[in-house]
């Protein structure tokens, strides 16, 4: 039987004909009260509900579309590089399409602009992402990413040197702002599924420490498995159209006499020719506007499907901080002695993945088995990868270290066992040994993302810190891959010893702040300036702050006199309604609305 619709239709005749069980007539004879009064069985408790769920399903559809737009904006940046790294590598290619016009000249500049130029991102990336807002970042980011595609129709000094550059320079602003949009969405998340709670303590009563982590955990979990997926997307060119023309490893390998540990820089000894044949122009073209097309639909889920992570309000107070405060404020940041000890572990979250694209790789894959078996690798350990961000949610139910610590000793067993062996070239009976590696160091990454995001949203839970946050962390990885471009010519046991001392430093250094968290020694963070507005209208006149941040709602009536010298928001009107008299040291011009009140106004003169 089917239920009865909540409300009554309009213009429906009841069982009285036009006249109601009131005996009321119905129509345009209908009193007033009747037309646009409430309806009698208005339910209020069920229209909450409704409408905090449907925020709720907006958050989770915010998640999912920054997600995938992540994954497709890095699998498209991926494949391409990968795909023009090997084509411009054949020297056959280089003479046949370009001639003198020095393309291995222009891919070393290019490869400099792509990782060097982030290292100057903490200067300004926290006066970005406060400028443009959250949403408008990632866009931007997304759009730098979908403008390097594009200049790959036309392979110029002038078109991809530029673009590498001003690729370099999104870099750590686009993923910072992912970093914080998840974040912020947990929080939301939390939000609207208690509201009722929020309503009982009041707008102004931020919610328990850490009451957001579980929401925290789900959606860090499904953006890294999106994220790595985009590892298995950037191989998609090589497996379907650039694997056609590769020699066999008979001949790419001809020269190469020592792999794995007892390899020098990066592929000593590779064959100069990789091609069979040349790939036509037309079947290249058409390749990168499938990429392009991708990267497009990139930004149009940014654009179109994520919402905005602050109310327009908060984004006015995040601004309003001044911009010189904004620009020292990741700087001050290191006075906190938990970023300090996370610093390690930020540089080897940098080490890791580059390890993997290319130690892994090419040191010990490309190196024994081929170019060819190349991107096989790459989406073995992109779906390990996806797949083990699953174990992040172990977080649920054991202590926040355990997924974090358990990567850090599946990446030290294997990195041991690297350091040990070295495969013999154009020999295909260990590959099986490649791929169990390449998915357990997936495993490992998984566990390494998720645990370090979600433990510096749980540790940095005021919405005014947390882009200086996500910011440092990400340049400090920027940093590593900067040092790893450097050290490209070292051999691998160099590489290898590196890579396993980092990670001991992080993981030690890791746990001593653990134990220094449970000791009770309290952080030491930076003040957060109060938001200094040039203009003051109605909203900054009431009792009830809407805009007040969760630090400041702390600081509230407890910080003695040091209020005013912040600024003056929070200021209660009188019981009458009407604002009061200033203080005679404090000179500012009457709003409107207090200038009619005072009998200020020209009407009354």
């Amino acid at each position: 039987m089917a239920e009865p619709p909540l409300y009554p239709v309009a213009g429906t005749v009841g069982p009285q004909g036009d006249e109601d069980r009131l005996g009321l007539p119905d129509g345009s004879e209908a009193p007033l009260d009747e037309l646009v009064g409430a309806y009698p069985n208005y339910n209020e408790e069920e229209e909450e509900r409704r409408y905090y769920r449907r925020k709720r399903l907006g958050v989770l559809k915010n998640v999912l579309a920054a997600s995938a737009g992540g994954m497709l904006t890095y699998g498209v940046y991926l494949g391409l590089l990968q795909m023009q790294l090997v084509l411009h590598y054949d020297e056959t290619y280089r003479e046949v399409k370009y001639g003198n016009m020095g393309l291995p000249d222009i891919d070393s500049k290019m490869l400099i602009g792509i990782n060097v130029t982030p290292i100057a991102a903490l200067l300004y990336t926290p006066v970005l992402i406060r400028f443009f807002g959250t949403k408008w970042m990632m866009f931007l980011g997304v759009g730098i990413y979908a403008l390097f595609v594009s200049t790959n129709y036309w392979e110029r000094y002038y078109t991809l040197v530029p673009s590498a550059v001003a690729l370099g320079m999104a870099i750590v602003p686009l993923w910072a702002s992912m970093g914080n949009y998840i974040t912020r969405m947990a929080q939301k998340y939390y939000e609207y599924s208690h509201y009722k709670e929020r309503d009982e303590q009041g707008p102004q009563q931020r919610p328990p420490r850490g009451s957001h982590a579980p929401y925290l955990l789900v959606f860090q979990a499904i953006f890294y498995g999106f994220f790595h997926l985009s590892f298995a997307c950037a191989q998609l060119p090589m497996i379907y159209f650039l694997n056609h023309y590769l020699y066999d490893l008979n001949h790419t390998l001809f020269n190469v006499h020592s792999c794995g540990t007892n390899s020098q820089g990066i592929l000593s000894g590779f064959n100069k020719t990789v091609l069979r044949t040349l790939p036509r122009s037309r079947n290249l073209i058409v390749v990168e506007s499938v990429l392009m097309a991708v990267a497009f639909l990139a930004m149009l889920l940014v654009l179109g499907l994520c919402g905005a992570a602050y109310r327009p309000t908060e984004e006015i107070d995040l601004r309003s901080v001044g911009w010189g405060n904004i620009f020292q404020l990741p700087f001050k940041h290191v006075r906190d002695f938990r970023l300090r000890h996370l610093v390690p572990f930020f540089i080897y979250s940098g080490f890791e993945v580059l390890f993997a694209c290319t130690g892994l790789a090419l040191g010990y894959g490309v190196c024994s088995v081929g170019l060819e078996r190349l991107a096989y690798l790459l989406v073995a350990y992109s779906l390990g990868a996806s797949a083990s961000s699953v174990l992040g949610l172990l977080g649920l139910w054991l202590p926040r270290q355990v997924p974090l610590v358990s990567g850090a000793a599946l990446h030290l067993l294997l990195t041991l066992s690297l350091f040990f062996w070295a495969p013999k070239p154009r020999v295909l009976q260990h590959i099986w040994i490649l791929y169990v590696a390449a998915v357990l160091w997936g495993v490992g990454s998984a566990l390494n993302k998720t645990g370090l995001t979600t433990l510096l949203g749980i540790l940095y839970e005021d919405k005014e810190r947390q882009d200086f946050i996500f910011t440092i962390y990400h340049w400090w990885q920027a940093v590593a891959i900067f040092i790893v471009y450097l050290g490209s010519s070292l051999p691998m046991k160099v590489k290898l010893a590196v890579l396993l001392l980092t990670l001991v430093v992080a993981t030690l250094s890791y746990l001593a702040m653990e134990q220094k968290l449970r000791r009770g020694v309290a952080p030491r963070q930076p003040r957060i300036p109060r938001p200094q507005h040039k203009v003051r209208g109605y909203r900054y006149l009431e009792e009830d702050n809407s805009d007040e941040s969760d630090a400041e709602g702390e600081r509230g009536g407890g910080a003695g006199g040091g209020g005013q010298g912040d600024g003056a928001e929070e200021e209660a009107l009188p019981l009458g309604g009407r604002p009061g008299p200033e203080p005679a040291g404090f000179c500012r011009r009457s709003c409107p609305y207090e200038q009619a009140q005072e009998g200020d106004g020209p009407e009354e003169k």
